[in-house]
């Protein structure tokens, strides 16, 4: 993976070479053509309003050249973005394609011990049921030789120990914590699914995939982040159609903007303004595609910056706590890779909704294929 790393660093000196270059080859024309009014004038004893109307011309290539400079940098500085953009995307996807060949490994290393534990515990539980029918039906047998043998040794001894056992309580609670285990149990199984679910990269193919799926795999990946501080809660529409996408991708998108809402509330929370907020995902379809909506109620964002969130490395986040890469690869993402739209809608200390539109028909793009 390590001969498709970006280094930006170069890229910025390769943009700065090649607009060096075009300002010295600018300052060279304009040498040049001042050596010439020079020589004309000398040569041909030249009036001074000639040398003006040659100035006032001198002056006209210095600003077209002006002119074209500075389209040249406009255009070196979009490149620049975008290539940062790029280098921001395919660390990530280096990085996702590491995860998955972990997460498939750590997945075949959980998988097999948690299978054969939930096995066992499940065999114990069906075992408990039987003891405790057989406990029942011994404690009828032992009411019934009370009536009979009072002093009987052994049912003495049967006594004593039942009143050291407790059996109502352990005919309450084992079922429970057999439970429980059962449940835990699974839930590790389903994160590990989701974990690889989540990290299976989509080879840059897209193919018709079901939305609810990818959500529902990427807030269970995401449940460490909002648990703590926020309910999450998902609305699908009925008969949802599927999208094309790639769906490594757009699952990252989900988890960008889940991880975002999760820090808005937490923000709220911390300052003390609430105990805990809520995160809603929506989707439903509209026309020609699906509009997906990640909606919070965090502390909003300031409409002195909002038009500003989807650029690159722009972040208000303190240093070490945000790369501002997230909601540009987000914007890319939705934009570029899959010609949706994306938009912001907030309110500060009410929060925030990010509306997504996934076209549900497929357009070519290079040489991409759909499945």
């Amino acid at each position: 993976m390590s001969e498709n790393r970006v280094d930006a660093e170069p890229v910025s000196a390769i943009l700065s070479g090649e607009f060096a270059r075009k300002l010295a080859a600018r300052d060279k024309t304009i040498e040049v053509l001042k050596r010439r009014i020079a020589r004309e004038s000398h040569l041909s004893n030249t009036t001074p309003f000639a040398i003006l109307e040659q100035n006032v011309g001198l002056e006209k290539v210095v600003a077209l050249k002006t002119q074209e400079l500075e389209k040249k940098r406009r255009e070196l500085e979009t490149a620049l973005d975008e290539l940062r953009i790029t280098q921001s995307q395919l660390l990530q996807a280096q990085k996702m394609e590491s995860i998955g060949q972990l997460a498939a490994g750590i997945a075949h290393e959980i998988n097999t011990p948690a299978q054969y534990v939930s096995d066992n515990v499940g065999f114990v539980k069906s075992a408990s049921d039987s003891l405790l029918h057989l406990l029942d039906a011994a404690l009828i047998l032992a009411d019934s030789v009370r009536e009979q043998m009072t002093e009987m040794p052994a049912l003495q001894a049967f006594d004593t120990a039942l009143k050291k056992t407790k059996v109502d309580f352990f005919r309450q609670q084992v079922p429970n914590a057999l439970d429980e285990s059962l449940e835990g149990l699974g839930r590790i199984t389903k994160i590990v699914s989701a974990m690889k679910e989540f990290s299976h990269p989509s080879q840059n193919e897209k193919e018709y995939a079901d939305i609810r799926e990818i959500i529902n795999t990427t807030i269970t990946v995401a449940r460490n982040e909002w648990k703590y501080v926020a309910t999450l809660n998902t609305y699908f529409a009925d008969n949802l159609p599927q999208v094309p996408c790639l769906r490594d991708m757009i699952g990252q998108v989900i988890l960008n903007l889940v991880i975002n809402a999760a820090h808005a509330i937490a923000d709220k929370v911390q300052a003390g303004v609430k105990e805990k907020g809520n995160i809603e995902i929506s989707v439903i379809p509209k026309n020609d595609y699906l509009e997906v909506k990640v909606k919070d109620d965090g502390t909003g964002i300031p409409e002195n910056i909002r038009n500003r969130i989807f650029e690159p490395f722009f972040t208000t986040k303190a240093v070490g706590k945000g790369t501002g890469q997230g909601l540009a690869i987000v914007y890319s993402t939705i934009v570029d890779k899959h010609h949706g739209q994306i938009r912001c809608e907030s309110e500060p200390g009410i929060g925030t909704t990010f509306i997504i539109e996934l076209p549900l028909h497929y357009i070519a793009e290079g040489n991409e294929a759909c499945k």
